[in-house]
């Protein structure tokens, strides 16, 4: 018989069990419960996302770069499209048996090999295209499409050259473009809130960015923004259906002040020899003209030049990689003798008035040291208006050396030295305006009157660039007032930079205009021999940048022998007066004579602008 006790415990016991029972079905059912709560509702969209993306396949596009003109309209730089044969780097396992393999129906020169080569394993690690062949004719496309099944990761498809015009012209002024690190892209896909994935690249050479020039200046807006292609795919990644397509905002093209005709007459003048010019309009400050020469052709740049045919450009003892308008720096010589008549001016040193023996040297009274001028036994009794003319060294030896350099080197930062002078130049260089405490710094040595006498000419250490002396000229002209130097034509610029004159009036201006005038109409202006080239009347300054620092023409003929010392030629000028439009600087690299050597180039490219 059966204790009622055991029998109690035994039912309890069996009562637990099944409560335990009970208690693990309602925690799984709790649990099934808010799974699929969590996979029907609550998570819904991002497992919707997550299955849309296993299903689908994003691709950026590349947007087209726009095109730059000159004001004129004309193109400078286009994007050119061909037909090209294209690999897929990354799945390709042996790059030498598909070139024997593919060399069968396409022939491939030695730089095309080598080309793929170079960039064969870059290509395959970041999983980029390459760009094989360019510029397929119909008959190789129809070669390559009748065998295409043997080269599954080959195709050919259009792509977009970036071509300079006029490689020669404009290169340093307009730049090239070149392809980006990683590290580029990525920063320009954050700007979209885009991350890197596989990408139609437009262009032969990949993903182009400026890299100097007004293509680097302005790469925002010729670049434009990626577009985005979503398609469908099956299990193995197969691309079926296009589901979405954003189509890239292609980049703006832009207008520039550049002027190709008077360009083109920059570089005919010029004809190879080393120098810079730079044409600015005066009401606008708008480059109308940029040149340094020798130059380079921008095409072979952006298109793959050869590592020889680059290595000559760097090793050329002409530098033509340098960009000598904006970053040549040169003594301004006898050109700044305007800008230190003004000062006297302003100053009350002196007025039109006054005048000076001029023995054809200045002898410092400190220690007696002697600065000469180029004319022996000197130019005579002469005013300020005689000293520009004639270029008298002694007139402005004795003007500097009455000057407070401080006051001085204020002065002239207002007609541009010692200071970037253009809004949108790719790196211009500030040249030097030198001042005491400059000397201390660099030279570790004190500034003494000498200093002062030599910036009274344009001479020691003072330097600037043809970019800057286009300015100057352009400020001169304006009489004293000049918005900043600038390329893009409809660039806005409110500020207008203004000389504050404390004594110089608008008399003052129109006599330092005849001044500049009679250089080349006087029968002693020392550019002179201009007078028949030009066609209307141009105010000029022109300049002798010495080398070599000699007491004799005896001793500068000995030194002449070498090419390299002989002295470079400089002008500036504007024209056509009363009413002056355009200003230029030119400087000729060993021209020697300011006058008759830089001075014909200055007029021809006016000429071009003014004709216009």
């Amino acid at each position: 018989m059966i204790d009622l006790d055991e029998r109690r415990i035994e039912k309890k016991s069996f009562f637990n069990r099944l409560l335990f029972i009970y208690l693990i079905f309602a925690l799984l059912f709790l649990f099934f419960l808010v799974r699929i709560y969590s996979l029907q509702i609550s998570s819904y969209s991002s497992y919707e996302l997550a299955s849309l993306q296993n299903k689908t396949r994003d691709l950026l596009v590349q947007p087209i770069r726009g095109q730059i003109y000159d004001r004129n309209g004309n193109v400078l730089v286009k994007n050119v499209s061909s037909y090209n044969l294209i690999i897929k780097a990354s799945e390709i396992q042996n790059i030498e048996k598909f070139i024997i393999n593919i060399k069968e129906i396409l022939p491939l020169n030695d730089q095309e090999i080598e080309y793929i080569n170079k960039n064969f394993a870059k290509k395959a690690l970041f999983n980029r295209e390459l760009t094989i062949k360019k510029n397929l004719s119909k008959e190789d496309i129809a070669k390559f499409e009748v065998r295409k099944f043997n080269f599954p990761n080959a195709f050919i498809d259009v792509r977009y050259s970036r071509f300079n015009m006029y490689p020669y012209l404009f290169a340093h002024s307009l730049g090239y473009v070149g392809v980006t690190s990683d590290e580029e892209i990525n920063s320009i896909l954050d700007a979209q809130n885009l991350t890197q994935v596989e990408t139609i690249f437009k262009y032969s050479n990949g993903f182009l960015k400026g890299k100097t020039g007004i293509e680097s200046t302005y790469d925002n807006t010729l670049r434009g923004d990626f577009g985005k292609i979503t398609y469908e795919v099956d299990a193995t990644g197969r691309f079926l259906d296009e589901v979405s397509f954003l189509p890239p905002n292609n980049g703006k093209n832009i207008y520039l002040a550049l002027d190709l005709e008077a360009q083109q007459e920059a570089f005919n003048q010029i004809d190879g020899r080393r120098g810079a010019i730079v044409a600015v309009e005066i009401n606008t400050g708008k480059i109308v003209t940029y040149l340094s020469s020798p130059t380079f052709s921008i095409n072979k740049i952006t298109s793959g030049i050869s590592t020889k045919e680059f290595n000559d450009l760097l090793n050329d003892l002409s530098k033509p990689f340098f960009d000598r308008a904006g970053q040549g720096r040169y003594s301004p010589a006898s050109t700044i003798k305007p800008a230190i008549g003004l000062y006297g001016i302003d100053n009350k040193i002196i007025d039109w008035n006054y005048t000076i023996d001029d023995p054809g040297y200045f002898i410092l009274p400190e220690d007696q040291r002697v600065y000469r001028g180029w004319k022996e036994g000197g130019h005579g009794i002469i005013n300020l208006n005689d000293a520009i003319v004639e270029s008298s060294n002694t007139f402005f030896f004795s003007l500097a050396y009455n000057s407070d350099i401080n006051s001085l080197i204020e002065h002239l930062s207002n007609f541009g030295f010692g200071k970037n002078v253009c809004a949108d130049c790719f790196y211009p260089d500030n040249a030097l305006l030198p001042s005491p405490q400059w000397k201390i710094n660099n030279i570790n040595s004190s500034w003494f009157k000498g200093d002062t006498v030599n910036l009274g000419v344009g001479q020691g250490y003072l330097s600037a660039t043809p970019l800057q002396l286009s300015y100057y000229a352009a400020f001169l002209a304006n009489k004293g007032k000049l918005k900043k130097l600038s390329f893009l034509s409809d660039l806005d610029q409110q500020e207008t930079h203004s000389l504050v004159p404390k004594n110089i009036t608008n008399s003052d201006w129109n006599n330092l205009h005849q001044s500049m005038i009679d250089v080349i109409e006087h029968p002693k202006g020392t550019a002179k021999r201009l007078k028949k080239n030009k066609e209307f009347i141009v105010a000029a300054k022109s300049g002798t940048v010495e080398l070599v620092s000699l007491d004799s023409k005896e001793d500068y003929e000995i030194v002449r022998e070498n090419k390299g010392k002989r002295d470079h030629a400089i002008i500036v000028a504007f024209g056509p007066m009363p009413d002056p439009k355009y200003a230029v600087s030119v400087v000729i690299e060993n021209g020697e004579s300011g006058g008759s050597v830089a001075g014909p180039v200055a007029i021809e490219v006016l000429k071009k602008l003014i004709k216009e």
